[in-house]
């Protein structure tokens, strides 16, 4: 009989304590050793730089060291292989990149007329119409009354609603849910069944919240649609200011206009007397 034909326990290493959870997983023996082998690595590293550093030559010289460049850090710059480009090049991406950069700015300013024009539609503000002229369009709310004392009231309640034609009041004051609140009121007047009372009531509470909800979503909807309408315009103010330095760039570099060079030396395009 062989010692692994007996049932062993396995041991399981412990994982971090609750107390200690902000620290992160708790480091295990395999981790331990990666961390361990990596810093005996680079202190192997640092003895060899440290004894080159002390076994240097100050008079050592190769003709490399006269063409060889360093930082104010002491690093060494050393050429990457990158070719640089022409003039002529660089002028037509420069060309390119203004001709994307258009495209981009005629399709946000497209969004952004369409955004407006959905936007002044839902709120009832002006529009502009087929013949040029930019008037209020707005519709007609007719109530009708079964007896004078009714259309008294709805009178009153209809002289509350009506506001300036910017319509920002009329969402916050409908004039159904003013219609709701006064039939919830005068159905304790009212002489029948309690049940029917009671089923009448519930009825007008209900589209009261209805008329609610969908007033609070009409705001949250409102106020989506301008932030992004804020942004859009943001963005088109963003990229005309980009056209504008792109042919400014390609300006300068065709030298039709002046600038700063290099030096910090101011110059301009002698222009010819006429």
């Amino acid at each position: 009989m062989t010692c692994n034909a007996v049932q062993r326990r396995n041991h399981k290493e412990r994982a971090q304590p609750a107390h200690r959870e902000k620290w992160g997983i708790l480091e295990k023996h395999k981790d331990y050793s990666l961390r361990a082998k990596d810093y005996n690595e680079k202190k192997k590293r640092l003895k060899i730089l440290r004894e080159k550093a002390a076994e240097r030559n100050p008079d050592e010289f190769s003709y490399g060291m006269l063409s060889s460049k360093t930082d104010k850090h002491g690093r060494k710059i050393q050429d990457r292989g990158n070719v640089s480009l022409s003039q002529d090049a660089v002028k037509l991406l420069k060309t390119q990149d203004a001709g994307y950069v258009r495209t981009v700015i005629q399709q946000t300013r497209r969004t952004r007329e369409r955004m407006e024009q959905e936007y002044l539609l839902m709120n009832g503000g002006k529009v502009k119409v087929l013949g040029g002229e930019e008037e209020s369009q707005r519709g007609n709310h007719v109530i009708f009354a079964d007896n004078p004392e009714e259309q008294r009231s709805l009178g009153v309640v209809h002289s509350k609603g009506r506001t300036s034609s910017s319509g920002k009041d009329d969402m916050e004051q409908p004039v159904r849910e003013d219609l709701i609140k006064n039939d919830l009121e005068s159905s304790d007047e009212v002489h029948m069944d309690p049940r029917q009372l009671m089923a009448r009531k519930s009825q007008a509470l209900h589209a009261l919240k209805q008329e609610r909800a969908a007033r609070k979503l009409r705001k949250r909807g409102n106020e989506t649609r301008q932030s992004k309408l804020n942004a859009l315009k943001t963005r088109e103010e963003e990229l005309l200011a980009t056209e504008q330095q792109l042919d400014h760039q390609r300006a300068r570099m065709s030298g039709s206009i002046g600038g700063i060079n290099k030096a910090g030396v101011k110059w301009k395009v002698r222009e010819r007397k006429r």
